[in-house]
């Protein structure tokens, strides 16, 4: 018995160490993660314009906005459905899909195609805004409204960015185009390392094409490649609002390209209503929270 508490005792002595290497990041991670999402929590139960003391209304904040925000329940909760559904949903499939097809090259054509695709997430906003802008200038010196006028399929311009009828389909090819970020790179490194020896036994046991290899033995083998690239894909479409800002500012005309951070940043920064901006990140965390919960009861393991 004594022993047995020795050696309990000898094993907490030995986490001092542990504590010691995690004690930054939780410092860290309590500054600048949890205080915020608390601090916000807390804000969203009051009324607060940044001058005066946040004044305690309860969830007055989450009624108005589910009963007296037309905005948010006409346009932005669906352009950011749309949004997530194509971007995050759309561009976790084609991340896949790009990255399988990659994985079959050699090293050099692989490395070179991978840091192509790779490449527009790492641009700015701000940069990737005034690229597209060109591309989308409203006049026939627009490279869109230039060649469409080219080929016949338009008569005279059209003024892309003041259109609400465009303004997110728009915002939704350069958010595909500017997805392949760290979970297209994750996918990719989970399908270069998948047992080459998997695939020798799936042949045995009757696996007779491609698909079925990825059905059966790619996907399975790479699941927590796969999730992170889920939860990746999902937080970024739900937390991208520059593209829609940068084009056309905010709010976007007709309201045809607000998501849910552009209304965020409408009433926190220019209607300085925090509080009620508050109520809707906080609805926005917990729509994350649901997606990721939901991928990672698909790709996580029986015992996460």
């Amino acid at each position: 018995m004594f022993l047995q508490k020795a050696k309990v005792g000898a094993r907490s002595h030995s986490n001092k160490a542990g504590y010691l290497f995690t004690g930054p990041y939780a410092i860290l991670f309590i500054i600048f993660i949890l205080t915020p999402v608390i601090t916000a929590i807390g804000l969203s139960f009051t009324n607060f314009n940044t001058i005066q003391a946040p004044s305690f209304v309860g969830f007055l904040n989450y009624v108005n906005l589910i009963t007296a925000d037309d905005v948010f329940m006409k346009y932005v909760l669906p352009n950011t459905v749309k949004y997530a559904l194509i971007v995050g949903l759309g561009g976790y499939a084609l991340a896949f899909l790009l990255a399988w097809a990659l994985s079959n090259l050699t090293k050099g054509p692989r490395t070179i195609f991978a840091l192509i695709l790779y490449s527009p997430s790492m641009t700015t906003g701000v940069a990737m805004a005034v690229l597209w802008k060109i591309m989308f200038t409203g006049d026939q010196t627009g490279y869109i409204n230039s060649w469409l006028m080219d080929i016949g399929a338009i008569d005279e311009p059209i003024i892309w960015l003041s259109s609400s009828q465009y303004l997110l389909p728009i915002v939704i090819i350069i958010g595909l185009w500017s997805s392949m970020g760290i979970g297209f790179l994750s996918i990719l490194a989970g399908l270069l390392n998948v047992d080459e020896s998997l695939y020798e036994a799936a042949a045995i046991d009757g696996v007779k094409n491609r698909f079925q290899e990825m059905i059966y033995v790619t996907i399975p083998s790479m699941k927590p490649q796969m999730l992170f690239a889920a939860v990746m894909q999902i937080v970024g479409a739900f937390q991208n609002g520059t593209i829609s800002t940068m084009l056309a500012g905010n709010p976007t005309p007709g309201y045809g390209a607000q998501l849910i951070v552009n209304h965020v940043e409408d009433y926190g920064f220019i209607r300085y209503e925090m509080g009620y901006a508050a109520a809707v990140s906080v609805v926005l965390l917990l729509i994350v929270q649901a997606f990721s919960v939901f991928f990672n009861r698909l790709f996580g393991s029986a015992d996460e």
